[in-house]
């Protein structure tokens, strides 16, 4: 079997690309218009980890700990997220979603699973697994050039 490189990395580039579109578009016309995308990441990071710092957002999205603090103050004032001083140590600040950071957080995850669903429709299990397998190097190595 050839490998057409090209073509698939043509459309993963394209396919990156338009869920950036979607995702800003849709947040745009919604209710959560005055999120940007890179603040919905960020909410995104929070909303994995449930109670994280800074420093562990700045890392899992590959930003200065600065950058991530300018976006939390900006999501703090918004009403998406929340910072506690930790019990243990007061120097340690904790950052977790509000109410209304969870409900962006819980609707842009199931907008990531309606496409997953969408995507394996209609495909075989082993067509799936051989898709996961692909996934999974990719992912792999983009960790390890992170």
């Amino acid at each position: 079997m050839v490998v057409d490189y090209t073509k698939i990395n043509k459309y993963l580039t394209h396919i990156f690309n338009n869920v950036l579109i979607i995702e800003e578009a849709t947040l745009r016309t919604s209710r959560f218009s005055d999120v940007s995308i890179k603040e919905m990441h960020t909410i995104d990071s929070i909303g994995e980890a449930k109670m994280t710092t800074p420093s562990d957002i700045a890392k899992d999205l590959m930003l200065t700990v600065g950058t991530v603090t300018v976006s939390l103050n900006r999501l703090e004032k918004k009403g998406y997220v929340k910072r506690y001083r930790s019990e243990h140590d007061r120097r340690v600040v904790n950052v977790s979603l509000s109410r209304r950071g969870r409900l962006l957080y819980r609707l842009h995850r199931k907008f990531h699973r309606e496409m997953v669903k969408r995507f394996v429709a209609d495909l075989p299990d082993d067509s799936v697994k051989i898709l996961q397998t692909g996934l999974e190097n990719l992912h792999t190595f983009l960790e390890e050039i992170k």
